[in-house]
């Protein structure tokens, strides 16, 4: 914008109708004249004044200023009498009575003709009259009102104020920006800010009384009654902002009254809240606080920090001790509380100490896992809780604990130490074998026998895929039992793995396999080959290749049956028994005891026959006959019906002395144990299987569980089934506690003689050597059949020592003795 700096004798002239002094006409400008005024013409070309087809030519110059010769003095306090009036309508809130237009030039030709300064002086003296006078007389006649009231009625006072100055801002903008703000003055908007906050902020009266009500508001919003005063305190921050007082005087006591209250309310609710119930709580508090930081609009960086800080250092920090209660998160983990689990961990990982939860949480491992593996009374679920146990540690490790290494750690430390505990209790028959591993194998044996039909609907992992048609469901059946079967496998070997001795395991796993293959009674041979794969993996050829000879036995076995089938056929025999032999390498296979019973003459022909044939293809081999694991399919003629029973050896060998006698007769327990030939301890067995079971072929008498020597037994005439088929050999499958002790002290007896023969090799190879250096020794040659017990290991020294394989020597040595 070009200005044009006039003498104050010409600023003000205004046009006449009168001719001036030379001719002149007003309002007609001599174009001819010179710039420095001269009156001298130049000469100039005569040219027409009349256009052919126009006319005259005339000048027109539009928009000329002209200004009034009046007295500045006097236009200036006329405009300010103006402007005055209009500042008192404005600020009693009523119409201007002149045209804002009029204003706004009246205030634009004073600051023209140099005035601003003046003007501006004048405007800031009844601008700080009003606020001092008016405003502040108000709100300090309401001084006794509550800090909340009070605060209200200071927003208000702000709102009108701010307005006001908006509409005066509009009548002296031209000031604001052609003066003002060139000369790098206060503007406008500055100056009212300003005023208000010296007037009123700042009086020593009304300042506590304001941030007194923000903070009462927050304390009345944190107990829940503050909804109907949020407006009020989004417009008490933001006024706060515009006077910029916020940082440097609402903020430290907004923080302070928060860090009391934060204090006050974690002191409190450690004593009378539950640990679950307190991160529940702490969780919500800290989301409401800095919830609350944004809706009031407190967008300061570090309010939603300090605030943030001291929330963190009074419910996690000064509260570790309560957080950290091994007996407080052991009730969340009896719960199962992986939500509260999680919140826990979130809280703590805010100030970097997650990883403190891996103790209690290693304690509470510890605890409920030996609990599990010396609970007698619920032995045989044993590994179905383990497995519910190692499932519930591995969500939430997980979900709650969000896969942190450090606890990871600490929790496959803590599964490995309780599941490798040794107590020598009936369970174990006083040896410390390992409990686990024997009922880990029984539980492989139950799944391989039974498939997923056996699988605890706890342990069965749901489907997430959308869902299926019924036909869909039907043709994917079979694949859905084998997915199952094999999780179950993994999980398993997953408790395997932190078994440390074998033995045990190996022992048992041999044993039942033997029975699965010798009885047939595998549900998928597809399962037990995937098993013996995934424990030659885990344990190598070396343990898994006893196992593998069984299951070429078996081939073995049918190639040679083949073939003694054909030699029956080339000879014409067709025998009335279907005799089927299964021919097992020493070796391999689990050790059988010799039980002496009267094999019925049709069948020992057979048996002869089988092994003159067998003797005359393999000179040398030695045949030893265990009629203990032997069963058969036999066809009854019951008074009810034909049925088809598969019975024991034992169970067959009792049922055939009833086709001699009549329906009614009774046959004497002497009597069956003479002609059977069976110890007594199996005879009762095998006939509390037929006359005491749920099936009964036979009839006790007297009835009862017990078998008796003065008992007597019948054919049961009303013996029926549904089916035409029938199993009674189940008592076969089942262990007795006879074979489970028989197994847990040769395996025992096996421990100590691996646990000498490594004594005696460290032996051989020292000389000489010291009780602890031999102890350490020893454990570190025997660690991966199981950790031994120092006190076993030094009765195995006495052993040897008496054997006189070692000897003791001066100074706590012991010498090898060759």
């Amino acid at each position: 914008m070009l200005e044009q700096h006039l003498l104050p004798d010409d600023m003000y002239s205004f046009p006449s109708s009168r001719p001036r002094a030379g001719g002149s006409v007003a309002g007609v400008i001599d174009l001819t004249a010179s710039p420095n005024g001269s009156s001298k013409k130049l000469p100039t070309r005569p040219r027409p004044n009349l256009h052919p087809e126009l006319g005259v030519k005339r000048i027109q110059v539009k928009n000329l200023r002209t200004v009034t010769r009046a007295d500045p003095r006097k236009y200036f306090e006329d405009i300010w009498a103006k402007l005055d009036t209009c500042l008192q309508a404005v600020f009693m809130g009523e119409k201007a009575p002149y045209s804002l237009e009029e204003l706004y030039k009246g205030v634009e030709n004073v600051c023209r003709q140099g005035r601003g300064e003046e003007l501006n002086n004048r405007l800031e003296t009844k601008a700080r009259s009003h606020v001092t006078d008016k405003v502040k007389n108000r709100l300090l006649g309401a001084v006794d009102r509550s800090n909340v009231e009070m605060l209200a009625d200071v927003v208000a006072e702000w709102q009108a104020w701010a307005t006001y100055m908006d509409a005066i801002r509009g009548i002296f903008f031209y000031m604001d920006r052609a003066y003002l703000l060139p000369n790098k003055r206060p503007t406008i908007r500055d100056m009212s800010v300003s005023l208000f906050r010296d007037a009123i902020f700042d009086d020593k009266l009304l300042r506590p009384k304001i941030i007194g009500g923000f903070c009462d508001f927050l304390a009345s919003d944190r107990r829940g009654s503050g909804a109907g005063q949020t407006r009020l305190a989004q417009q008490a921050v933001a006024m706060f902002n515009a006077l910029g007082v916020y940082t440097q005087a609402v903020e430290p006591s907004l923080l302070k009254e928060s860090q009391a209250f934060v204090r006050e309310w974690a002191d409190s609710a450690v004593k009378t809240k539950d640990l679950g119930t307190y991160l529940r709580d702490a969780e919500r508090l800290m989301d409401a606080e800095l919830l609350r930081c944004d809706m009031l609009g407190l967008e300061v960086k570090s309010t939603k920090r300090d605030l943030l800080a001291l929330l963190e250092h009074h419910l996690i920090e000064r509260q570790q001790e309560f957080l950290l209660n091994k007996d407080a998160i052991a009730d969340l983990l009896d719960q199962n509380a992986v939500e509260d689990l999680e919140r826990l961990y979130s809280l703590l990982a805010r100030k970097r100490l997650q990883e403190k939860i891996r103790q209690p949480f290693e304690e509470w491992i510890d605890l409920t896992g030996t609990d599990i593996i010396f609970d007698e009374k619920e032995q045989d679920n044993m590994v179905v809780r383990l497995l519910t146990l190692k499932g519930q540690l591995d969500r939430l490790w997980r979900d709650a604990f969000h896969r942190n290494t450090e606890i990871g750690h600490g929790l496959r430390k803590a599964f490995e130490v309780f599941i490798n505990k040794t107590k020598k209790t009936s369970g174990t028959w006083g040896t410390d074998n390992s409990k686990p591993g024997e009922m880990i194998a029984k539980y492989v044996d139950l799944l391989l026998r039974g498939g997923s039909k056996v699988i605890p609907a706890a342990l069965i992992k749901k489907d997430a895929s959308a869902v299926q048609s019924q036909e869909e469901i039907e043709d994917n059946e079979d694949i859905d039992e084998e997915r199952q079967v094999d999780d179950q496998l993994d999980q398993v070997l997953d408790l395997f793995r932190f078994v440390q001795g074998k033995a045990v395991f190996e022992a048992f796993y041999k044993k039942d396999l033997a029975r699965r293959l010798l009885m047939g009674r595998s549900a998928s041979a597809d399962a037990e080959r995937s098993m013996l794969t995934r424990l030659k993996t885990e344990c190598g050829s070396g343990f898994t290749q006893n196992l593998e000879q069984m299951f070429k036995d078996i081939e073995l076995g049918r190639e040679e049956m083949a073939s003694y089938r054909e030699y029956l056929t080339d000879l014409g025999l067709q025998p009335r028994i279907d005799l089927n032999v299964n021919i097992l390498s020493a070796s391999a296979w689990p050790s059988y005891p010799d039980i002496k019973v009267n094999i019925p003459k049709e069948v020992f022909c057979e048996i002869e026959r089988f092994e003159q044939h067998y003797k005359s293809k393999h000179s040398g081999r030695k045949l030893e006959w265990k009629h203990a694991l032997a069963h058969c399919q036999i066809r009854a003629s019951f008074p009810k019906g034909r049925k088809e029973i598969v019975v024991s050896s034992f169970q067959a060998i009792v049922l055939l002395l009833f086709n001699d006698v009549d329906d009614n007769e009774h046959i004497s327990y002497e009597r069956l144990l003479a002609e059977t030939g069976l110890p007594e301890n199996e005879l009762k067995r095998t006939l509390q299987s037929l006359a005491c079971a749920k099936l009964r072929p036979l009839r006790k008498h007297p009835a009862g569980r017990d078998i008796n020597e003065t008992d007597t037994f019948t054919l049961n005439t009303g013996f029926q089934h549904e089916k035409y088929r029938i199993k009674i050999n189940q008592v076969q499958l089942k262990e007795t506690k006879e074979e489970n002790k028989e197994m847990h002290e040769r395996i025992y007896e096996d421990r100590n003689f691996e646990t000498q023969a490594a004594i005696v090799r460290i032996m051989k190879a020292k000389k000489k050597i010291r009780h602890v250096n031999l102890v350490a020794e020893v454990i570190e040659a025997t660690k991966k059949r199981g950790v031994l017990d120092v006190a076993g290991i030094k009765k195995n020294i006495d052993k040897l020592i008496e054997k006189e394989y070692m000897e003791r020597l001066d100074g706590g040595e012991y010498g090898y003795i060759a």
